[in-house]
């Protein structure tokens, strides 16, 4: 191989290794080789060189088909690729990530910056959750300034060329074989600079102030939703894209209900007799008081299903349950009398009246005797 090492070695991939998996091993050394982050040193800069060739060729099929079969003979005098290597080519994408690194984003194109997005975390009421609700809030965030409309310049004057990169926001300089952009510095990629700033924004083109918003919140929002609303995060700088507002939303917890998903979950207490005779209860819901029916002999912990009772979906296309679970109260504070009643009760019960305490118990005997 004319004492050259192999490609796939430099890059330390095997021979089946994908595209990805090239320009990710790839992109990694040339980071970790880089002339500029190495000033100086001959063995990086070498590495760096020989780490691109092999990327070069393995990144082209036809190449790397060429070289997987002639080895590096492939690019000697006589084979099909003689001549040396076109670096112009096929390396935009990986070192756009490279430089960007380096010197900050270097190979962007110039624009006005986007604003950054905001949070705002919104706490409901249970009941605004489930039903939707419209809230004012505000936000402090940066606007357009008014003084100057938003340029950043002194009443009756106006931004310049930048005279470092003459408008284009970049400058371009020889890294190695490579030509390199890089944002300017000088005007930090907006080719324009302020020679006279406007005295209520400092040339910044925008203010910060509170702003009110009226925020529709859709019915069945839950804990963690999360809304975005376009454009109502800040102001870019000089007149740039807005950012987005995102609106976390926290719900308060209910006295009654607990929401599972889209179903709700209420306990109801009833008396000893109530469960033992059966009778009608109120229960609350969303919508209101309805009434149930619990049938005789109700256990403790019963739950029962209310179809179509819970919460709708967001979108409106579901609706959840609601699920009531009663709880047996045991009476405190006895009279004499009714103390009385009650073993009068117990003595004339028998196994009949009580089949879940016979059954366990039965099931006690087989295993301890």
């Amino acid at each position: 191989m004319n004492g050259k090492k192999d490609y796939y070695e430099l890059l330390g991939v095997g021979r089946n290794a994908g595209e990805e998996e090239i320009k990710k091993a790839y992109r990694k050394l040339a980071l970790q080789h880089h002339p500029d982050r190495n000033p100086g040193d001959k063995r990086a800069e070498e590495a760096f060189k020989e780490i691109s060739e092999a990327y070069s060729v393995l990144s082209d099929p036809q190449k790397r088909a060429q070289y997987d079969q002639f080895g590096h003979a492939a690019f000697g005098d006589g084979g099909p690729f003689a001549g040396g290597f076109d670096f112009s080519g096929g390396f935009e994408d990986v070192f756009g990530d490279i430089f960007g690194e380096f010197f900050g984003g270097g190979t962007r194109r110039r624009g006005r910056g986007r604003g950054e997005d905001l949070r705002y975390n919104l706490t409901l009421k249970f009941e605004e959750a489930v039903a939707g609700v419209e809230k004012k809030i505000k936000i402090p965030r940066h606007g357009p300034c008014e003084t100057c409309r938003g340029t950043g310049a002194k009443a009756g004057t106006a931004p310049q060329q930048c005279p470092t990169c003459r408008g284009r926001g970049q400058v371009s300089f020889q890294q190695g074989f490579f030509s390199v952009s890089r944002t300017c510095s000088q005007c930090q990629g907006q080719g324009t600079i302020i020679k006279e700033p406007c005295a209520a924004c400092g040339g910044a083109g925008r203010v910060r102030n509170m702003h009110t918003l009226s925020v529709k919140i859709p019915a069945g929002v839950d804990n963690g939703s999360r809304l975005k609303l376009r454009g109502e995060g800040e102001t870019g700088p000089a007149g740039g894209v807005p950012g987005d507002l995102f609106v976390v939303i926290q719900v308060e917890p209910h006295p009654i209900f607990v929401r599972d998903h889209l179903d709700i979950i209420c306990d109801v207490p009833i008396s000893f007799v109530q469960a033992a005779l059966g009778a009608e209860i109120d229960v609350p819901t969303l919508d209101g008081k309805v009434k149930m029916k619990i049938p005789p002999g109700t256990q403790s912990g019963k739950v029962f299903r209310m179809k179509n009772k819970g919460v709708k979906d967001v979108q409106g296309y579901q609706q959840g349950d609601q699920h009531v679970r009663v709880i047996v109260e045991t009476p405190t504070r006895l009279s004499a009398k009714q103390k009385e009643l009650l073993k009068e009760f117990a003595q004339a019960g028998g196994e009949e009246a009580n089949p879940l305490s016979k059954g366990f118990f039965d099931k006690m005997k087989e295993l301890f005797g």
